[in-house]
């Protein structure tokens, strides 16, 4: 029997659609949800992700504007503008678009967020309190990944769920979530990484396998359990001399093998992509109701 395909744009509309929905109850309020987005250089996916993020803002009912440095913009003053941005009324969330050129120290500029406006729940303060499981914005993309299986109908409560990639945008906010004794999440969770002897052999007993480790293909077919869900995180360009531009998007997961395998699968493009956009709205308009005193 074929898998099933995760839809990642059709459950991001339900979401988009949702958030517009709470933006307008906020306008009936005399509230206009705003979303500051930070750009630095000139990085062509950074450039088409934040344009990506602004259009689905607007189509949201949600107020966005970016703030484009150069290249080669100093640490202070990038340091200072987000320190603006955190005392300026008209912004609910802020996001930083990484990757930053080397010279700048990411953590330094995740810092200045204050929390309360931490669009993509990235800052200490919001990831502690995702550990201790109390209210807080959960990182766009594993909060991507949780509505892609409650929506698909493969609830995490009761699995054991391995997740393959430990980055701090990723696998470990992901971990954190699906451990949580909470009706969203209440499952076992095995994490995954380079360091990991014999990697198969953890991901042939997971239920669900997340694949968030940044290398093409890298999970094969003999590492899936047949009836296994896959969750394809992985964004990675290959070359394609087939198409004009040289080259084309996969994942993570070598998706046509693994299809014969899994009992559903993310694809990509269009799987967990366009929920991590989703996401972003969703949680600009819940910080908006918190500081607007919902």
């Amino acid at each position: 029997m074929p898998p099933q395909i995760i839809d990642g744009k059709a459950f991001a509309a339900q979401v988009r659609a949702e958030a517009a929905e709470h933006a307008r109850k906020l306008h009936e309020r005399g509230v206009t949800p705003g979303l500051a987005l930070v750009l630095v250089g000139e990085n062509p996916s950074s450039l088409s992700y934040v344009r990506s993020k602004g259009d689905a803002a607007e189509q949201a009912g949600i107020y966005s504007d970016t703030f484009h440095f150069p290249e080669n913009v100093d640490q202070h003053t990038l340091y200072s503008r987000i320190l603006d941005l955190n005392e300026d009324a008209r912004f609910h969330s802020i996001l930083v678009q990484l990757p930053l050129p080397g010279h700048l120290h990411e953590d330094t500029v995740i810092d200045a967020i204050d929390p309360a406006k931490d669009a993509d729940g990235v800052t200490p303060m919001n990831l502690g309190r995702l550990m201790r499981g109390e209210p807080c914005p959960w990182p766009a993309t594993p909060a991507g990944v949780v509505e892609l299986l409650h929506r698909s109908g493969h609830p995490p409560a009761g699995k054991h769920v391995v997740i393959c990639g430990r980055s701090n945008i990723v696998g470990k906010p992901l971990a954190a979530i699906l451990i949580q004794k909470s009706g969203r999440a209440n499952a076992t969770v095995t994490l995954c990484h380079t360091g990991t002897q014999d990697l198969a052999s953890f991901t042939r007993r997971a239920d669900i396998l997340v694949a968030a480790m940044g290398s093409p293909r890298a999970i094969t077919a003999d590492m899936v359990k047949p009836g296994a869900v896959v969750i394809d995180v992985g964004n990675n360009w290959i070359e394609d001399p087939a198409r004009r531009s040289g080259r084309r998007l996969v994942g993570d997961v070598d998706f046509e093998a693994v299809s014969l395998v899994a009992a559903a699968i993310t694809p990509v493009p269009g799987g967990v992509g366009p929920m991590t956009v989703a996401m972003l709205l969703a949680n600009t308009v819940w910080l908006a109701e918190r500081q607007s005193g919902r």
